[in-house]
């Protein structure tokens, strides 16, 4: 009971989850493809954007995990989350939540008023997920995608550049195809413990269909990507036609990825399954510098 009354500092760390603000890294991809990357302005401004980001993700994963308190108790991990093993209450979780909030309201001030509206969308979009949406199939993926999507056009506005269209369907498809990873992993688990989850959605999925949609979503991935390389606009850009060649990178990274979907338990939790499989991080490091290198330089 003491612990729970005053939990520690790295209670309250796994409550926040920074391991998971690898995901907000995608609020940095305007940036990098405006060719901003070296410039201070923009870059202070795409700075201050993701750490935005990632105080309200951190906000968003306590009230999910205020919302799942009885389903985590259950799960066979889950349940070692600060509130479900009862180490952070309730009461010292929404605590903290304001305080993040607080910390998101003084950094977004004075910042463009489109990149607000865009976060304060992903915020409540996010709110409704966890709390009646995340039950509903297939658009349980499509908010998490959602999110992804938002990133990116929040990192736009925040330097007030254009995005391509092409990157913001990449997206799309790459976050739904970690998304139905991640539900197939979860369901792969509660069948090989012979248990049903607390979460009814995943009873309305099912290994075979969940198979067919990372299939699409991946070809949609690869497809929309190199067709972005070779886009006029992107070529005119960048001064250069090589970039198709990066695309190599991302068919190789999602080919991977689809192996571990099907051979380890790890996806489960898609920034484990990144963070801790050492050929997918030289993969993804690879794409990152072969791109600056083609953008910047203009081979």
């Amino acid at each position: 009971m003491s612990e729970q009354r005053d939990p520690n500092l790295g209670s309250y760390l796994k409550l926040i989850r920074p391991k998971q603000w690898i995901k907000n890294l995608f609020v940095l991809a305007p940036l990098v493809f405006a060719r901003e990357l070296f410039d201070p302005s923009p870059l202070l401004l795409t700075l201050k954007a993701f750490a935005a980001f990632c105080l309200t993700a951190s906000a968003v994963y306590i009230l999910n995990d205020i919302a799942d308190v009885k389903a985590d108790r259950v799960h066979p991990e889950k349940r070692l989350r600060p509130i479900a093993s009862g180490r952070v209450s309730v009461r010292q979780a929404i605590g903290l939540l304001v305080l993040l909030l607080v910390g998101v309201t003084i950094l977004v001030a004075g910042m463009d008023k489109r990149y607000l509206a865009i976060l304060v969308t992903y915020f409540f979009l996010n709110v409704a997920y966890s709390f009646k949406l995340k039950e509903t199939v297939l658009l349980d993926v499509f908010i998490v995608s959602a999110g992804f999507m938002l990133r990116v056009l929040g990192g736009a506005f925040a330097i007030d550049v254009v995005v391509s269209n092409w990157i913001v369907l990449c997206t799309l498809f790459i976050s739904l195809f970690l998304g139905f990873a991640k539900r197939r992993a979860e369901l792969v688990v509660h069948q090989g413990l012979g248990v049903t989850s607390e979460r009814k959605v995943l009873t309305l999925y099912s290994a075979h269909f969940i198979d067919q949609m990372l299939t699409v979503t991946t070809a949609g991935a690869v497809i929309s990507y190199a067709l972005y390389t070779v886009a006029p606009r992107t070529i005119e850009i960048f001064g250069t036609d090589k970039m198709i060649y990066t695309t190599v990178f991302v068919l190789y990274g999602m080919f991977r990825y689809l192996y571990l979907v099907h051979t380890a338990e790890t996806t489960e939790n898609p920034t484990n399954a990144v963070t801790s499989d050492a050929t997918i991080m030289v993969t993804v490091l690879l794409w990152i510098l072969t791109c600056i290198g083609l953008i910047y330089s203009k081979i």
